[in-house]
């Protein structure tokens, strides 16, 4: 008889979060982790936080200039970063020349999530230290990140930590009058009166009542009935039967 293995002891000491980077077998539960981070996020903003899709997810982990880092207790994620060196991606939207005019060297942070049963307990505040590990490691001068304006829980918690908001774009809308889907008929110009002798294909009804005749149709067939009548020959006299002759 087989022995029954006993149940896994849990680890009664002080937890311990711990940083790697991510791995190609670690795409699907950062994935699903990102999902559940930013469900509630995304159902409340015009834009969707993150993630914009698992496509575009994929295509970050084979970027050079993306670090992508996962955040571990007891072999959970329990947090997520993702920062770029410069700013990439067709749906970009930062202007390099901005930072530049004003002497910054900003790391661009993608992403930045924290499980919801480990907010509170340090977890954000360990990941915002690697971050700023990384930028002065490499040469960065400035953390750069983007937070949706009703999203008051995170602007509250960047804003503490010395987060200030940058010249950026905000979302705008006006409302347009209701009323029905088809526009109500419209009044158009008449159209310009013109005469016969101005206009030698203006239709001329018949006097029988029949379609009418334009002036131009009228003239033509005229020519040919004129045309029909004068056309039928004469008899040439050489043609003329030759006279009966005179009985001298």
């Amino acid at each position: 008889m087989a022995e029954s293995k006993p149940p896994a002891k849990k680890k009664t000491g002080p937890l311990e979060v711990r940083v790697r980077r991510i791995h190609r077998r670690d795409l699907n539960r950062a994935w699903e982790f990102l999902k559940l981070v930013f469900r509630d996020v995304n159902r409340e903003t015009v834009e969707y936080q993150r993630p914009r899709s698992k496509r575009r997810f994929l295509e970050v982990y084979s970027s050079e200039w993306i670090e992508q880092l996962v955040y571990e207790v007891d072999n959970e994620i329990v947090g997520y970063s993702e920062c770029a060196f410069e700013a990439t991606g067709d749906d970009n939207w930062v202007n390099p020349r901005w930072f530049e005019k004003r002497g910054m060297r900003p790391l661009f942070v993608e992403e930045l999530a924290v499980h919801p049963d480990y907010q509170g307990r340090g977890v954000g505040s360990f990941i915002l230290e690697q971050l700023q590990h990384l930028a002065r490691t490499r040469g960065c001068t400035h953390l750069v990140l983007e937070v949706a304006e009703n999203n008051e829980s995170a602007l509250s918690w960047y804003r503490t930590r010395n987060f200030t908001k940058l010249d950026a774009a905000i979302f705008m809308a006006q409302k347009v009058p209701g009323g029905p889907d088809l526009l109500p008929p419209r009044r158009i110009k008449p159209r310009p009166a013109a005469t016969p002798e101005g206009n030698p294909n203006i239709g001329v009804a018949s006097p029988d009542g029949g379609p009418a005749v334009t002036s131009s149709r009228k003239a033509k067939l005229v020519r040919a009935l004129s045309g029909s009548a004068g056309g039928r020959k004469k008899a040439s006299p050489a043609s003329k039967a030759p006279a009966a002759p005179k009985d001298e």
